[in-house]
C-alpha cells in the first residue's frame, strides 16, 4: 500500500506540471495496485488535473471509465491518443483513412477514406472500429510507395501475398481473395491466375504454410523448422491427429525424411499410428488423409489392408471424399481400388459420391471396360446420377468414343431434368453446373454438331418443353439454339401470353395502406422535419452527424411516400363479385391437391395476406403459378426441398362467407 501512496504522491506532481504523458505513463504501470486505492472515475479524475487540453479531457470523458473495466478503458485512451489530425487509420468496412479532424464538443472524430469523404464517428466508435496504420501496411505501403506494390504485384506475388498476410494477419485463400479485390489490388477475374502464381512462389517459401483446405489459414512463420532433436522431441509427444499430419506433410514437403535415420522414421510411425487410431470414427477424411499418408511413406503399420476395410465400413469413403480437399480425394480413391473388386464397389457407389470422386474414378479407371460398362449403365437409368450427368455431359468431347455410353441425346435429357425445379446440396451444385453449360453458346454449338438432325430437333424440343427452368433464361436458351440451327424456327412453340388481371386489393386491406400512408405524411414525416431543425442546432451542417442521419432519413421517407402513392392511385379497393370459377382468378377459392394432400386457398388482391385464413395474396408466387389455370392443370409447388413438385388444381369455386366478411371495411376505418 506504501508503494501505491507513492505512486498517489507522483501523479500530484504530474498534476503540479500539468504532465499528462507521465501520469498517463504511471497509470499504465501501476493499474492494477491503484484499482485497490481508487475508483475507476478517481483514476480519470487524477489524470485529468494533468493537463488543460480540451481535446485531452474529452478524451477521458468518453471512454468510460467506471462503466467498462479499466484495462479496456485505458486501451479506448491509448488508441484515441494515437489518432492525431494527419494521422492514417484503418477501417475493416473502408480501408485505410486519413484523420481529418477532432472534435473536443461533440466528441467526433472525422476521417477521409476514399470512398467515403468526412465520415464521422464517436470516440466509442472509432475505438472500437478504427485502428492506427502500421507504417509496414499494405495499404500504407501503397500510398507510400505505389512503385514497389506494383512491382510485387506483377513479378514478385509471394512477396505481395505475405505482405497482405503481415498486414492482416494469418487467413485462408477466401478471405485473402476478398482482401485482395476489395482493396482493388487484383480484379476479381484475375484472381485464379494470380493466385496460382503466388502460390508457387509461397511454396518454396520455408517461412509460409499453405494448408490442404481452402478453409484453414496460410500461416506465416517466425523462423524456418530446423527438424532437428529439438523438433522430433516436440512431435514425439503432439496428440493433435491434424497436426501430426501437417507436421508430417511439412516434414516430407522439405524432403526431410528420405534423409532421416530409422530411429526418426520410428517415432515419425508411432505418432502416425497414434494419429489414424485417435480419427477413427471421429474424423473420416482425416482418417483417409492419414492412411494415405501411412501408404505413401511405406510403413507397414497400420495395416494398409486394415485401413481400406474401415473405409469401406459403413460407406465412410463417400462420406470422408465429400469433406476432403479436392486434391486429395485421387489419392483416397486409388488407396482404396488395389483390385477389380474394389473398383467395382467404387463404380456401385457413384450416385452415392460427391463431383470430385466421380469425377476422379472416371479418370482414373476410364480406360478399363468394366469402368465404361458401370458408367453406360447408371446413365441408362431413367434418374441418372447428377454428379455423373454433370461430368459427362460437361467433358462429352473426352467421351465420344465411349462405346458404352448411351446416346448423347439420352444424356442431354438427363441433364436437362437436372436443371428443372430446386434442388439442394451436391444436386444444387450440379444443377448450376448444367444451368451455365445451356447458357453458354460455345457449348451449345458442339453438342449441336455432334447430334444427327432428328436428335437436334428432338433436343430442341425436349427443353422447349421444360417448364420448370427460370423463365427469362429459357427464353434466351430457346433463342439462342434457334440462332445455332435456324431450322429449329419451325419447332418453336408460340406461347400465348398470360393474362393480365386488373390490379385490386379487398376493401379492408386498401383502407389499411391508406391508414399507414396517412400516419407516413401526418406524423413520420412532420416528426423528421423536427429533427432535422433540432439538429441545426448543432452548428456545421457538414460536420453534423445527427443532421446527416436526418436528412437520410428525410430521403427514405419521401421515396416512402412517392411509392405509396402510386400505389394507393394504381391499386383499387374490391369485393371481388365479378369473379368467374372457369380459371383462377383473384377472387376465388381454390382446392388443390399437393404432394402433402389437399389444400384450399382463397387467392384476393395484391395487398391481401393471413395465412390462417388461407388467404393468399394475388402477387404471391404461389397464386402466380396459379393463374389462369383451370381444373385439372398440373402447377409447380414453389419453395419445395429437392427435386421439383407439381400440384394439380382440383376445383376452383366462390369465395365463402367468412372470406367475403374478412375482406368488408373494418368498422372505424375509412378509404
Amino acid at each position: 500500500m506504501a508503494d501505491t501512496e507513492a505512486v498517489v504522491t507522483q501523479l500530484n506532481e504530474c498534476a503540479e506540471k500539468l504532465d499528462f504523458d507521465g501520469a498517463f505513463a504511471l497509470v499504465k504501470a501501476n493499474k492494477d495496485d491503484l484499482a485497490k486505492k481508487i475508483c475507476d472515475e478517481g483514476i480519470r479524475d487524477a489524470l485529468k488535473k494533468t493537463t488543460k487540453d480540451r481535446l485531452l479531457l474529452s478524451f477521458l470523458d468518453g471512454v468510460d471509465f467506471g462503466a467498462v473495466k479499466l484495462d479496456e478503458a485505458l486501451v479506448r485512451l491509448e488508441k484515441l491518443l494515437s489518432f492525431q489530425q494527419g494521422s492514417l487509420v484503418l477501417s475493416e468496412a473502408w480501408g485505410l483513412g486519413v484523420v481529418k479532424r477532432l472534435d473536443y464538443f461533440y466528441r467526433r472524430i472525422t476521417v477521409d477514406f476514399k470512398t467515403r469523404k468526412g465520415h464521422q464517428f464517436t470516440y466509442t466508435a472509432a475505438t472500437d472500429m478504427l485502428m492506427r496504420a502500421p507504417d509496414n501496411h499494405i495499404l500504407v505501403l501503397r500510398q507510400s510507395d505505389p512503385a514497389r506494390v506494383e512491382t510485387m504485384l506483377r513479378d514478385q506475388k509471394g512477396e505481395f501475398v505475405k505482405a497482405v498476410l503481415k498486414s492482416y494477419g494469418d487467413m485462408p485463400v477466401v478471405k485473402l481473395e476478398n482482401v485482395c479485390v476489395a482493396n482493388g489490388f487484383v480484379k476479381s477475374v484475375n484472381w485464379k491466375k494470380f493466385w496460382e502464381e503466388a502460390r508457387a512462389d509461397l511454396r518454396k517459401d520455408p517461412l509460409v504454410s499453405i494448408p490442404v483446405k481452402r478453409t484453414d489459414p496460410i500461416q506465416l512463420k517466425e523462423s524456418v523448422e530446423e527438424y532437428g532433436d529439438n523438433w522430433l522431441t516436440a512431435f514425439s509427444q503432439e496428440t493433435d491427429p491434424k497436426l501430426i499430419l501437417a507436421s508430417v506433410r511439412e516434414y516430407v514437403a522439405q524432403n526431410k525424411f528420405k534423409t532421416a535415420d530409422e530411429a526418426a522414421k520410428e517415432k515419425i510411425g508411432e505418432r502416425l499410428v497414434f494419429a489414424v487410431t485417435a480419427a477413427r470414427k471421429v474424423d473420416d477424411s482425416l482418417y483417409a488423409r492419414l492412411a494415405c499418408m501411412v501408404r505413401d511413406l511405406g510403413f507397414a503399420e497400420p495395416s494398409a489392408d486394415k485401413m481400406r476395410a474401415y473405409l469401406w465400413e459403413r460407406k465412410r469413403f463417400v462420406k470422408a471424399a465429400s469433406t476432403l480437399p479436392a486434391r486429395e480425394v485421387g489419392a483416397m480413391v486409388s488407396f482404396l481400388a488395389v483390385d477389380d473388386e474394389a473398383k467395382a464397389k467404387l463404380y456401385k457407389a457413384i450416385p452415392e459420391l460427391c463431383f470430385t470422386a466421380v469425377g476422379e474414378v472416371v479418370s482414373q479407371f476410364g480406360g478399363e471396360a468394366a469402368c465404361r460398362e458401370a458408367v453406360g449403365e447408371l446413365l441408362r437409368q431413367p434418374k441418372a446420377p447428377a454428379t455423373l450427368v454433370t461430368l459427362i455431359v460437361g467433358k462429352y468431347e473426352g467421351f465420344r468414343d465411349w462405346t458404352e455410353l448411351p446416346s448423347l441425346i439420352t444424356i442431354l435429357t438427363h441433364a436437362i431434368a437436372l436443371g428443372e425445379g430446386r434442388q439442394g446440396g451436391e444436386t444444387l451444385k450440379m444443377q448450376n453446373i448444367v444451368r451455365r453449360l445451356f447458357a453458354d453458346t460455345k457449348w451449345l454449338e458442339k453438342v449441336y454438331s455432334w447430334l444427327d438432325d432428328g436428335d437436334k430437333a428432338l433436343f430442341f424440343e425436349r427443353f422447349q418443353a421444360s417448364i420448370a427452368w427460370d423463365p427469362s433464361t429459357h427464353h434466351t436458351i430457346v433463342v439462342r439454339m434457334t440462332r445455332i440451327v435456324p431450322e429449329l424456327e419451325a419447332h418453336v412453340v408460340k406461347v400465348e401470353k398470360k393474362k393480365e388481371y386488373a390490379r385490386l386489393t379487398s376493401y379492408r386491406s386498401f383502407a389499411a395502406k391508406k391508414a399507414e400512408y396517412l400516419k407516413l405524411i401526418n406524423e413520420d414525416m412532420p416528426a423528421n422535419v423536427k429533427r432535422i431543425e433540432f439538429a441545426k442546432s448543432y452548428g456545421d451542417l457538414s460536420e453534423n452527424a445527427e443532421y446527416q442521419y436526418a436528412k437520410d432519413e428525410q430521403r427514405a421517407l419521401m421515396q416512402k411516400q412517392t411509392l405509396m402513392q402510386q400505389d394507393l392511385e394504381t391499386v383499387k379497393p374490391s369485393d371481388f363479385a365479378d369473379a368467374s370459377v372457369e380459371e383462377v382468378m383473384p377472387g376465388v377459392t381454390v382446392v388443390i391437391a399437393a404432394p402433402e394432400g389437399d389444400r384450399t386457398y382463397h387467392i384476393l388482391g395484391e395487398w391481401d395476406n393471413d395465412t390462417d385464413l388461407g388467404v393468399l395474396s394475388s402477387k404471391a408466387r404461389l397464386a402466380q403459378n396459379m393463374l389462369g389455370k383451370k381444373t385439372g392443370d398440373q402447377f409447380e409447388m414453389p419453395g419445395a426441398e429437392g427435386a421439383a413438385q407439381f400440384a394439380r388444381i382440383v376445383q376452383i369455386k366462390p369465395l365463402p362467407n367468412e372470406i367475403r366478411d374478412w375482406m368488408k371495411l373494418p368498422e372505424g376505418m375509412q378509404i
